[in-house]
């Protein structure tokens, strides 16, 4: 067992019930495949939807409304779609999502049929789909404890870690091709059909998703009370706030930078077609490495906070190395070696964060989580690329490594309750 770190709150319960490894537990398994499928079909929906909507209006501007309708979506519902993950029961709330997000993506692809479909009609299927995730995303993040129990959290999340990406980036890669063969509605309309198989494993697991009804039904508390509860909990507990500080910024620098290694690799390194390639697989794979070697590894990853201090404090000079870096052959190590770092910073902080916050305040944890990582991205990804087009990208990098040094260092000094955790 962990010592608990300071401030946090103590387990729900005192005694654990026996859980079967991973490879036997019937429940984990059909999660796990059906969240497979779903971040696969997700690919080719993103991926067709996304050039349907350039090549039918050859609009950037209706493809940014699309993208901020859905950023203003994720950013209102988090704490709200979180709330009801505590309070009703998640798979009932996981099932509804898939429904919901099956029916409303084939209602995209028979839009897409149509010669004359309207744009506001797929933004609002579209926006009704966004939703329906943000139901899902807390409720099945914040029902892998109850599914897998503390001893085997860890092993379970690198997993699904590692399936996610491998997921993304195979579904980016096959939809492409599955696009060019068949059309973009037939690849959204997969994605319809991943929904559905998804909704029928979660229905096969059966019951899984404890939300504590019983101390509900004892309770008084309204909707609107727990939601308030939820922030407090948050500004109160002094490691989950370090987290929702952590995990946004993290994420703000990590995909700024990933667009200005995507810059430099034209514009500096000069890569050819191949090495352009091999320098975007090189991100997710050594996150995956880094996954891997977290999932193996275990309950014998001591000093966990340790290691995501040491990783943290590691990303701004790898950055800016790579930043005054010459060529390609120096720099697809150096990119490998960042995605495997930011593994360490991100997916232990996850892992604890699971087994630091009690479960029934998970789905808000996880839903204020989910908002605020929804809108760092692009705000870091609007200011860098404007600075990259002012001073260059190897100087925007080179001041983004510092920055997220300096805030690394400050975040590793001030939040003990991370540094300290073992």
């Amino acid at each position: 067992m962990h010592a608990p770190a300071s401030g946090s709150a103590a387990p729900l319960h005192s005694a654990q019930p026996a859980y079967p490894v991973l490879r036997k537990n019937k429940v984990f398994l059909l999660l796990f495949t059906a969240s497979t499928l779903s971040v696969l079909g997700n690919a080719f929906h993103s991926l067709a939807l996304s050039l349907w909507v350039l090549q039918e209006t050859g609009s950037a501007k209706m493809m940014s409304i699309l993208t901020v309708s859905n950023l203003i979506i994720c950013s209102l519902l988090g704490s709200l779609t979180g709330t009801a993950a505590d309070r009703i029961n998640r798979r009932t709330l996981i099932l509804s999502a898939y429904a919901v997000q099956s029916i409303t993506v084939l209602g995209i692809a028979f839009a897409l049929t149509k010669p004359d479909v309207s744009f506001i009609l797929i933004v609002i299927l579209t926006g009704i789909a966004t939703s329906a995730g943000q139901f899902h995303a807390p409720a099945f993040q914040a029902s892998l404890l109850t599914v897998v129990g503390k001893k085997y959290i860890q092993q379970a999340a690198g997993l699904m870690t590692l399936s996610e990406n491998i997921s993304r980036t195979a579904g980016y890669a096959l939809g492409g091709i599955f696009v060019a063969a068949f059309g973009g509605a037939w690849a959204i309309f997969v994605d319809g059909i991943a929904f559905m198989i998804s909704f029928l494993l979660v229905l096969a697991a059966g019951r899984f998703a404890s939300t504590n009804t019983s101390s509900y039904k004892q309770k008084t508390n309204t909707f609107k009370q727990d939601v308030i509860g939820g922030f407090r909990y948050i500004w109160s507990n002094p490691f989950a706030k370090a987290v929702v500080l952590l995990l946004p910024v993290l994420s703000l620098f990590f995909l700024s930078c990933l667009m200005l290694t995507q810059v430099m690799a034209v514009q500096v390194w000069k890569a050819i077609p191949f090495q352009f390639g091999l320098m975007e697989a090189c991100i997710p794979l050594g996150y995956m490495l880094g996954s891997g070697l977290i999932l193996t590894m275990g309950s014998r990853i001591k000093r966990r906070g340790a290691v995501v201090a040491g990783s943290i404090l590691l990303l701004g000079p790898l950055y800016a190395i790579l930043a005054v870096t010459g060529s390609m052959a120096v720099a697809i190590p150096l990119i490998l070696l960042i995605g495997f770092t930011f593994s360490f910073s991100t997916l232990l902080i996850n892992i604890i964060l699971r087994l630091e916050v009690p479960e029934g305040l998970q789905g808000r944890m996880f839903g204020v989580l989910g908002s605020l990582m929804s809108v760092s991205p692009p705000l870091g990804l609007a200011v860098f690329s404007a600075a990259a087009d002012q001073f260059g990208a190897p100087v925007t990098m080179l001041s983004a490594g510092l920055l997220l040094l300096l805030f690394g260092t400050a975040a590793v000094a001030g939040l003990k309750e991370v540094r300290r955790y073992h």
